[in-house]
C-alpha cells in the first residue's frame, strides 16, 4: 500500500466525522486499506452504543462521564450523537447542564484536541482567514460566547467554550442539525478571573478583559467576517454578561440571523411552562402577579416577554407591567435608583407605589418583604444567588396563594435560589414547581431552554428567515405551553421527546415567519413533513 494511502486510511480514522472504528466493514476496510489499524472485529453502531455505555458508567463522578464524553465526539461524532440520542434523560445532563459548569471551570486541565474555533484578541486582523477554512463550507448553525457570564459562575475565560459546544451538541440531539454544519465559537477577549489566568495549564489569552470601544471594534470585525463567510447563518449569542449581551442583541439581531439565548430563549422557555403552570391552577396570565427575583438579561427577557403575553391576553402595557415586581441586588428596583442599567428601567416601579408598605427601611426593599406585600403567585429566580428563597419567603407567599407557582432557575445547582425538595415541603406540597437544573425531585419539571432553541433554530434555517423576531419566540412560548400533557407529572413533555417538541416548535416558528414576511422558502418547504425529513438521524453513513 502507497505512503499516500496509508495517511489517508490514518487520516479516515483521525476524523470524528468519518471515523466509524470497529463498524466499518469488511469492504469498506479493504477498499480504505484499514486492516490493522483497526482489531478484526467487525461491530454495528448498536454494539459500539453499548461499549461506550458501559464504559461511561463505571466512571466515579459526573465531570469524569462529562470528559469521557466529550473524548467520545473528538473521536466519533455519529458514535457520540447516537449515544445521547439513545438516552437523553441521561445524557443532557451530563453533556450540559448541570455538569456542563463544572466542564467550563475545569476546560482546561481536559482539553486534548480542537473543537471549533478560539478567535482571541491578538488575532484580531485575522478573523477571516480563520474563518475560511474549507472544513466550515457546510456551517449553518454557530453558538458563540465570550465566556464572561458561564451559568451562574460568572467569568470563565476561554474556558467558556464547554456552553458553545454543549449547545451545539443540543441541536444535533434534539433538532437533528448535522454535526458538519454547526461551528462553536469563543470570543477570546481575556479573562478577569485571576484562578484561571494564573492557573499554570489554562489554556486561554493571559489578560484582562478587553472591553470598550476595543470590545465593540473586535466584535463588529468577527460580525463582519462571520456575515461574509456564511450568508444565512444562524447566530446564536450565548453567556455574555448582561450590557453586552443586550448591546449586541439590539446592534446585529437586524444584521444577521441571530438571537440571544439568555434573553429570548429562557423568557420563552418560562412563559411556555408559566402558561402550563397557569393551566393547572385555573387563574388567567393577566390575573397572576409576578416577582422576579434577578433582573440580569434573562430576568428582564422573562420579563419583557411575560408583558407582551399579557397585552396580547387582553392587558395594556400599563396594566401589564403593573403585576411584575423586579427585585434586584439593590432590592425592589424603583424609578429612583441612580445609574439603572437600561433593560431595568421599564421594570423599575414608582417610589409612590410603596407607600405604607410595612418594610423595615425605604434604602432597599428586600425580596421578602416584596414578597410579603405583593402576595404573588409567581416567583421566578434567575439571580444565581444560592438559597435566596428561602423558607420564611416561601410560607409567606404560600400563606396568600392557593397554588403558588416558584421556579429556581438559575444553573448549576450550586446556584439555584431554593432546592425544589424545600420548597414543596414549606408549601406542603401545594406548589408548581419548575428548575433550570435537574434535581431528580418526583413532580418538578426542569424549566430548560433545549425546550426552546433547538426548535427555534430548525424553524428559522427550514424557512428561510431573514431574522428572529420577538413573535417567532412568542409562538414558540405558547406551543411550548400547549404542549403540556396532564399524564406527565411536570409541566412540560417527557425528555424523551425532546426531538418532537422541536419539531413542533419549528413547525409554529417557521408558519410565523411566513405570516410576518420573514420566510423565504418556498411554502412547501415549511410543511410537519418537510421539517422533520431535514433532521439528521445519528447513523453510519
Amino acid at each position: 500500500m502507497s505512503p499516500t494511502r496509508h495517511a489517508a486510511a490514518r487520516a479516515l480514522l483521525s476524523d470524528p466525522l468519518t471515523n466509524k472504528g470497529t463498524a466499518f466493514t469488511a469492504e469498506e476496510r479493504d477498499e480504505f486499506g484499514l486492516h490493522g489499524l483497526l482489531p478484526p472485529h467487525v461491530g454495528t453502531l448498536d454494539s459500539q452504543i453499548e461499549r461506550r455505555r458501559k464504559a461511561l458508567e463505571e466512571k466515579e463522578s459526573d465531570f469524569q462521564r462529562y470528559a469521557f464524553l466529550r473524548e467520545l465526539q473528538d473521536s466519533n461524532e455519529v458514535l457520540f450523537h447516537a449515544l445521547v440520542q439513545s438516552d437523553l434523560p441521561r445524557m443532557l445532563p451530563l453533556v450540559y447542564t448541570p455538569t456542563v459548569g463544572e466542564g467550563c471551570e475545569r476546560f482546561s486541565e481536559i482539553w486534548r484536541r480542537p473543537r471549533g474555533l478560539f478567535l482571541s484578541y491578538p488575532n484580531r486582523d485575522r478573523i477571516s482567514d480563520i474563518l475560511a477554512d474549507p472544513a466550515y463550507d457546510r456551517v449553518k448553525v454557530i453558538v458563540v460566547s465570550d465566556g464572561e457570564r458561564i451559568l451562574g459562575l460568572g467569568d470563565q475565560g476561554a474556558g467558556g467554550m464547554g456552553i458553545p459546544i454543549g449547545k451545539l451538541a443540543l441541536y444535533t440531539a434534539c433538532a437533528g442539525i448535522h454535526p458538519s454544519e454547526v461551528l462553536p465559537i469563543l470570543l477570546d477577549l481575556g479573562t478577569d478571573n485571576h484562578a484561571r489566568r494564573e492557573d499554570p495549564l489554562y489554556v486561554g489569552w493571559r489578560a484582562p478583559r478587553v472591553r470598550g470601544q476595543d470590545y465593540d471594534d473586535f466584535v463588529e470585525a468577527f460580525v463582519s467576517a462571520v456575515d461574509d463567510r456564511f450568508p444565512g447563518v444562524l447566530l446564536q449569542w450565548e453567556d455574555f454578561a448582561g450590557k453586552n449581551a443586550y448591546d449586541l442583541l439590539v446592534r446585529y439581531r437586524d444584521r444577521l440571523l441571530s438571537f440571544n439565548d439568555d434573553i429570548q430563549g429562557t423568557a420563552a422557555t418560562a412563559v411556555g411552562t408559566l402558561l402550563a403552570a397557569i393551566g393547572r391552577t385555573g387563574v388567567p396570565l393577566t390575573e397572576q402577579r409576578v416577582v422576579l427575583f434577578g433582573a440580569g438579561a434573562a430576568g428582564s427577557g422573562v420579563a419583557e416577554m411575560l408583558v407582551q403575553a399579557m397585552m396580547a391576553d387582553g392587558l395594556d402595557e400599563k396594566a401589564a407591567r403593573a403585576r411584575i415586581w423586579a427585585v434586584d441586588r439593590d432590592g425592589l428596583i424603583l424609578s429612583d435608583i441612580p445609574r439603572l442599567p437600561q433593560q431595568q428601567l421599564k421594570l423599575a416601579r414608582d417610589p409612590a407605589e410603596i407607600e405604607g408598605w410595612n418594610v423595615s427601611g425605604q434604602n432597599m426593599i428586600s425580596l421578602q418583604e416584596v414578597v410579603a406585600n405583593v402576595h404573588p403567585t409567581v416567583l421566578i429566580g434567575t439571580s444565581g444567588q444560592k438559597a435566596a428563597f428561602d423558607e420564611r419567603t416561601i410560607r409567606t407567599m404560600a400563606e396568600k396563594v392557593e397554588r403558588p407557582v416558584v421556579f429556581p432557575l438559575s444553573n448549576p445547582i450550586s446556584r439555584a435560589e431554593a432546592h425544589p425538595a424545600d420548597i414543596l415541603e414549606w408549601t406542603e406540597g401545594k406548589a408548581i414547581v419548575g428548575t433550570g437544573s435537574p434535581f431528580g425531585t418526583a413532580g418538578v419539571t426542569q424549566v430548560n431552554n433545549v425546550y426552546i432553541f433547538p426548535g427555534v433554530g430548525l424553524g428559522a434555517l427550514a424557512s428561510g428567515a431573514t431574522a428572529i423576531s420577538d413573535g417567532m419566540f412568542m409562538v414558540a412560548a405558547r406551543r411550548l405551553g400547549e404542549l403540556s400533557d396532564a399524564s406527565y407529572d411536570g409541566l412540560l413533555p417527557a425528555v424523551t421527546e425532546l426531538r418532537e417538541v422541536a419539531l413542533e416548535i419549528a413547525v409554529a416558528v417557521a408558519a410565523q415567519a411566513q405570516t410576518e414576511g420573514l420566510a423565504t422558502a418556498e411554502p412547501e418547504a415549511l410543511t410537519r413533513e418537510s421539517i422533520a425529513a431535514s433532521m439528521w438521524q445519528a447513523r453510519y453513513a
